[in-house]
């Protein structure tokens, strides 16, 4: 099984977005193998999608969250808190079958629904990590998103399992609990200064590293310190997508192209003295960002009706009374960059 969390610690890169595209395309591309989208953002922008967007996302939501037990992640949650320490052996209840709602969805496709209660249980759940006994406690908290993907994966028998988690921007707990169970990081980032300090952040945060010798110090008594002291595994960095490129003739124009090299230098540098950080060590991580153009009309239509990529076709569209216009070319320049995204998965 392999498992990424798409994550950065700014809001804002089209994160959602993103792993809703890579989820839906990978189902399409391998039939045999069981995507499980576990959604770990409390604002649930992923899942609305997978369940059809703006016309039956709602109803389906409701449906979901008024389930009992809640057909979520929090409610997958809700039991780990009842029974903190023990592995909930049938994980059925919180499973549902995005296709059932929304036809465009591949049937292979599965979702943890995200739930906004997310962000009420998350103080309960940092406090039950710090129980002094068992003296374990933090670790095995940290593992229930982990306990999750495995007991999922064990659904699915011979089955292959993929999972793409979609992270919240802040580093709480539930963050936290996300990022231990994945393998690899995806990284969005839009071509802006907050973009480049929300993945200092991301490598600071997780690793305890940094340039700044103030913030690793700070970040060193925290997550990454705890975490190798008690042996929990941090995922490595793997793929990282500059979104939304404003393009000019062609190519990313003069303001997008300074800021993203900047970043590039940024994550190089780090490269060069923390190898170990990344799922590709031996790769300049530069050499291997990629690019999706900014085209809003096809990211509005596929995020507002659920629609995944190889279902995205040019033309008009009609959405909530406004008309939006899908033109061939620019569509084509989208579909293959993300279908060039997918493939790196």
């Amino acid at each position: 099984m392999t498992a990424y969390a798409f994550w950065n610690n700014k809001g804002g890169v089209g994160k959602s977005f993103l792993c809703f595209i890579a989820a839906a395309e990978y189902a399409h591309r391998h039939p045999d193998t069981d995507v499980y989208v576990i959604d770990l953002c409390p604002q649930a922008n992923v899942s609305e999608t997978l369940l059809g967007g703006y016309k039956t996302s709602w109803n389906a939501l409701t449906r979901l969250t008024g389930a009992s037990p809640r057909a979520t992640v929090a409610g997958y949650l809700e039991a780990r808190l009842n029974s903190p320490f023990s592995m909930i052996l049938d994980i059925s209840p919180f499973v549902s079958v995005p296709s059932e709602t929304n036809s465009n969805i591949p049937e292979n496709l599965s979702l943890i629904c995200g739930d906004n209660l997310l962000e009420i249980l998350a103080e309960a759940i940092r406090q039950t990590s710090q129980l002094a006994i068992p003296t374990d406690a933090w670790r095995k908290v940290l593992s229930w998103i982990q306990d999750l993907t495995a007991a999922l994966a064990e659904r699915s028998g011979e089955r292959d399992a993929f999972f793409v988690i979609d992270c919240n921007p802040s580093f709480a707990i539930y963050t936290q609990l996300a990022l231990v169970a994945a393998d690899s990081i995806v990284v969005p980032f839009t071509a802006d200064d907050s973009s480049r300090r929300g993945i200092e952040n991301v490598i600071t945060l997780l690793y305890g590293v940094s340039q700044d010798k103030q913030r690793a110090t700070y970040a060193r008594i925290n997550f990454a310190q705890r975490a190798r002291e008690e042996g929990v595994r941090a995922p490595k960095l793997g793929a990282f997508v500059s979104n939304r490129v404003t393009l000019y003739e062609g190519q990313a124009s003069s303001a997008f192209a300074a800021v993203t090299k900047t970043i590039k230098q940024t994550i190089d540098d780090i490269h060069r003295s923390h190898r170990n950080l990344f799922s590709e060590p031996r790769t300049v991580p530069s050499n291997s960002f990629l690019e999706i153009p900014d085209y809003h009309s096809a990211c509005v239509v596929a995020s507002m009706t659920g629609t995944p990529l190889h279902m995205l076709k040019a033309g008009p569209r009609t959405l909530a009374g406004h008309r939006v216009q899908i033109n061939p070319d620019p569509l084509n320049r989208y579909k293959t960059a993300l279908s060039e995204f997918t493939d790196r998965l």
